[in-house]
């Protein structure tokens, strides 16, 4: 199947969007030779701020693949931004409802199609206090099984260094310029789990492979090992409630479970305004 066409909506996007990226980052993209030419495939990637949704766009954008990401639908609704994400074709999720398997279908179509959709594993901006990828929710193993296309782990660093997730009061810093930095890698290796029926034990093996190879791209990016465990938010969240003071779980029983507590500290390492070991490299516009 050919490349999909970039379209109006992508390419005034890009005219908007591109030139403030250019003026307060610099780029270091690597692995853009991973990126398939031709047919779907998936993309997964680690989150952890919130301007990295556009730096890996631009990314994708420079390799001729633009990508679909599945968003919130409460995005579609909303004057030019709903336009704009209805006119590039996202694919809108309608969490905890009944419509929520119409985005599977949905993505599952477009990679028929020839087209790259993206995926976001963590289903939100980390909240591991050193900002390495967390547990990852099985959404694109599911696609990954049905389609069986290629599966391309990227991991960024940078955008963080200049927007943290959840930030406080004068955390957001954009100079001196922070170096945002995409690297793509080879496509996972699935092929044992092809043909299994999909249970929960095998999509959990599959997310857990997907974030394990995000997770070592990243690694490579800030030049240091990844903890031993991966962060599981929910389960810090469980722990926290657990240590409370019995009044204290009364009054916050009301709450979400998808609402966890912030991590007490990010690292100084996480922190840190450089960007990482072997981090400024070439740029591309």
């Amino acid at each position: 199947m050919s490349r999909r066409r970039i379209g109006f909506w992508y390419r005034l996007a890009a005219v908007l969007l591109k030139p403030p990226l250019l003026v307060f980052f610099k780029r270091d993209w690597r692995g853009m030779e991973h990126i398939p030419e031709n047919d779907g495939f998936i993309t997964v990637v680690n989150h952890n701020s919130a301007v990295d949704p556009l730096s890996y766009a631009h990314f994708q954008y420079n390799t001729g693949r633009v990508p679909r990401f599945l968003a919130k639908v409460g995005l579609f609704r909303s004057g030019f931004v709903g336009r704009a994400m209805r006119g590039t074709g996202q694919i809108p999720v309608f969490r905890e409802s009944k419509d929520a398997i119409g985005a599977f279908r949905a993505a599952v179509e477009a990679i028929d199609k020839g087209e790259c959709v993206a995926f976001y594993p963590e289903g939100t901006l980390t909240r591991d206090p050193a900002m390495w990828p967390m547990k990852g929710k099985t959404g694109a193993a599911r696609v990954a099984l049905e389609t069986r296309a290629p599966v391309i782990p990227v991991a960024q660093w940078g955008a963080n260094l200049a927007v943290p997730p959840y930030p406080k009061r004068g955390e957001i810093k954009l100079f001196p310029r922070k170096t945002l930095i995409v690297k793509a890698g080879p496509p996972v290796d699935l092929s044992e789990f092809y043909g299994q029926e999909p249970t929960a034990a095998v999509l959990r093996a599959v997310t857990d492979r997907i974030m394990d190879e995000i997770t070592a791209l990243l690694s490579e990016i800030r030049g240091e090992p990844a903890p031993a465990e991966r962060y599981d938010y929910r389960a810090a969240a469980q722990r926290d409630r657990e240590q409370m003071p019995s009044q204290q779980q009364a009054e916050s029983g009301a709450q979400s479970e998808s609402v966890p507590a912030e991590p007490a500290q990010r690292t100084e390492r996480a922190q840190h305004d450089t960007a990482p070991p072997g981090g400024a490299g070439g740029e591309n516009a």
